[in-house]
């Protein structure tokens, strides 16, 4: 198997000079942390050496350099390059993915631009991608594609591939309340591309719940423990908190390289306590907010005046924004402000570069460092942190550290707190002041463990190994298909077959489930490929359902074929009437029915169905995140308030309904099955109340499960369109 990486950038920028192509490594988390990965790949077993990364190369290439570039950086880097036009990459990249998508997940709604030139440009440059994707693909390569640049991405490419695709998300992925502020067309369809991918990748629990959630409430799918089943595609959402070269950046610490800047900054910095404040130039980094409580520490701590420094270093971004030129300009206004009100001959409280830090340099700043000051509003991890505990080598040092940061959840020993509010970074200050050197080995003992031991080789392999896991459990689901070649072998065994026993489910089987449970009647179609296959004096039909019997009968009494209403309670022979399958008290009803009619009350959209002896809740039409969690107090309360009553609670689609302790489809189903010589058994349903019959038949019987999901049934169809159609078949036959 090999890897294919798909990001918006190559691990590499190209450039030409004098004529000749040249590369310079691109810089960022991302490239850095799997380049490592990428590198141990080969000595790995699991993918071959020649992994390929696929991505924009950094600038606009000239149509007779194209050619040349592709080869060169196939060759060297194991890279294929995506060209796009400075305009394109204006409207992507500048556009859609950091005027829209970039400030809206990071909770900075007024930032946020909707333009639908800037979506138009969005869609076809992930047609780009998924075209040059599709240039060098083989079948057996598994595919990450990474970050929000590419989020439809997944979806195109499982239209065309039966390849493992996985997707991370590098940044936050927000809650419902701000990911529903985008258009309704962009949001689904950036909801369905992700779910495109077999497996979906977030930082946090939180992000992973929030993308779970939105899907939940956008699209109506539900998920099991972060499993989503659409049609037949088996999708995971999970967790994975990226993590870094711990190695790298803790062994370079006594290099010689590192060294020799130690003794440069010590010399400069002399004996003052150091705050490291870095980051990459964007609003999402609270770097204000930072230098706002760097002053009002002074103020209120006259003591450490003269004494400790900060060295804030801002690595420029963005710098043709308005949004970044004018936060650029607040902070040199702000920095200055502070060095010229505290600030003496012999002492600059703020110590400020505007300017990216080369390796050896940074590791030897992250070790002279007392304090790191990581502030940021809202950021996906934030790998500065992990790499400031990495480099502390004598163990001391104390990080303090944003709640708002994905890192804040794995990290507890730092001292968190609240980037929005002054007062709470002061404290934070005063406490990382004053902590003793005992204290603080002991916090960075705990934290160096656990980066050491999950680190970034280690965060990607096990996001590939659950990718390539659940690639098989897709596989197991597709074995399972009633596919071609199946359908072909069961409609031989219905032909030659002497006698034929054919149970049926209704709801979700052989109808769509409807709004109103009420109003989904049979159509002519249907009513006629049940009268095709009842004609046939061979064949046996039994339409099993949880409808009461005056419906059924209503429906379905003008056919020859037997029916179960009430999942079981009412059974009917042909020509016969209808008869009880034992004898049956509603006393209970008088307890429940009030119970559940509260329920409906306090959720609209819900109601009330009173069967003879049964009762039913329905909550199809109201709003489906809230009904869930209703739905499960509801079950639960059910399930402890009738302990005592010979009765039991069923779910089922969107329904909740209580009955008989002993009643259920397949104790009905047996009175067809007991002495009956039927050499053909099938029985097709889509609930988890058709597991009761699909257990107790025949291993030989066609059991089919309508809808992908675990089911003691032999086989799937995937929908109801299906089952029509295999029923057609056997009314043709």
């Amino acid at each position: 198997m090999r890897l294919l990486v798909v990001s918006n950038r190559l691990p590499v920028t190209v450039s030409e000079k004098e004529g000749q192509i040249k590369f310079q490594k691109s810089a960022g988390g991302l490239v850095s942390g799997l380049s490592v990965y990428l590198d141990s790949l080969k000595s790995s077993s699991i993918v071959e050496k020649k992994y390929l990364w696929i991505g924009w190369p950094g600038v606009a290439v000239a149509e007779k350099k194209k050619d040349e570039v592709k080869k060169k950086l196939l060759s060297e880097v194991y890279s294929y390059p995506v060209f796009i036009s400075a305009k394109e990459m204006d409207n992507f990249y500048h556009g859609f993915c950091n005027k829209t998508i970039w400030p809206l997940f990071h909770y900075f709604p007024s930032y946020t631009v909707y333009d639908d030139a800037y979506w138009e440009t969005y869609k076809k440059m992930n047609e780009t991608f998924r075209d040059a994707v599709l240039e060098v693909v083989r079948p057996t390569d598994a595919i990450w594609i990474h970050d929000y640049h590419l989020m439809l991405l997944p979806k195109m490419l499982r239209k065309k591939l039966r390849n493992p695709i996985g997707f991370f998300l590098h940044i936050p992925f927000p809650s419902f309340e701000m990911f529903r502020l985008l258009p309704g067309k962009w949001r689904t369809q950036i909801l369905e591309g992700l779910l495109g991918a077999h497996l979906i990748g977030f930082h946090t629990h939180d992000y992973t719940q929030y993308f779970l959630r939105c899907v939940h409430r956008i699209l109506g799918h539900e998920h099991n423990m972060g499993k989503i089943i659409v049609d037949d595609h088996v999708i995971k959402a999970d967790t994975f908190p990226m993590g870094i070269d711990f190695k790298k950046y803790h062994n370079a610490v006594c290099t010689k390289e590192v060294q020799k800047h130690r003794k440069e900054l010590k010399k400069t910095l002399g004996d003052y306590k150091v705050i490291l404040s870095i980051d990459r130039l964007d609003y999402t980094k609270g770097i204000l907010k930072r230098l706002q409580a760097y002053e009002a520490f002074l103020e209120k701590n006259q003591e450490w005046h003269g004494k400790v420094i900060m060295v804030m270093v801002v690595v420029p971004s963005r710098i043709g924004v308005e949004h970044y030129q004018e936060m650029k300009r607040q902070i040199d206004a702000l920095a200055g402000k502070i060095s010229g009100k505290f600030g003496t001959l012999s002492w600059t409280p703020i110590l400020y570069q505007y300017k990216s830090l080369p390796f050896h340099p940074l590791v030897a700043l992250y070790s002279v460092s007392d304090v790191a000051l990581i502030t940021p509003l809202r950021d996906g991890m934030n790998l500065i942190a992990k790499e400031y505990i990495a480099a502390k080598k004598d163990m001391t040092g104390v990080l303090i550290l944003s709640e708002m940061t994905g890192a804040s959840r794995e990290m507890g020993e730092a001292i968190i707190m609240n980037p929005n509010n002054v007062e709470e970074i002061v404290d934070a200050l005063e406490k990382a002041m004053s902590m003793p050197e005992k204290e603080q080995i002991r916090r960075n003992q705990a934290l160096q463990k656990r980066l050491e031991s999950y680190d970034v080789s280690k965060w990607a392999e096990s996001f590939i190994n659950d990718l390539v896991a659940l690639r098989e459990e897709q596989r197991k689901f597709n074995d399972k298909i009633l596919g071609p070649a199946a359908r072909k072998i069961l409609v031989k065994d219905f032909m030659k077959a002497k006698k034929r026993l054919v149970f049926l489910d209704y709801d979700g089987t052989l109808i769509p489930f409807s709004e109103d449970p009420r109003t989904a009647k049979p159509g002519r179609k249907l009513l006629k490929i049940l009268e095709g296959i009842a004609a046939n004096e061979k064949t046996q039909i039994v339409l099993t359902s949880g409808r009461n019997r005056d419906t059924l009968q209503n429906w379905f009494g003008s056919l020859d074929i037997e029916l179960i209403a009430e999942h079981g309670i009412w059974l009917k022979r042909k020509s016969k009437d209808w008869q009880m399958i034992k004898p049956l008290t509603n006393e209970w009803k008088a307890q429940i029915l009030p119970v559940l009619e509260t329920y409906a009350d306090r959720l609209p959209g819900s109601f009330v169905e009173e069967k003879e002896y049964s009762a039913v809740w329905h909550y199809r039409r109201a709003d489906t995140e809230t009904s869930s969690l209703i739905a499960k107090e509801l079950v639960d309360y059910l399930i402890n308030f009738t302990a005592n009553i010979d009765v039991q609670v069923m779910q089922g689609h969107k329904v909740i309904e209580i009955a008989d302790v002993d009643v259920n489809k397949s104790s009905a189903g047996m009175h067809w099955l007991s002495g009956n010589k039927a050499d053909f058994i099938m029985a097709i349903g889509d609930d988890w109340t058709d597991e009761y019959l699909f257990k107790v038949l025949p291993k030989t019987a066609y059991t089919i499960r309508v809808g992908m999901t675990q089911s003691y049934a032999r086989f799937h169809l995937r929908n109801n369109k299906e089952v029509l159609e295999l029923l057609g078949r056997l009314v043709r036959s």
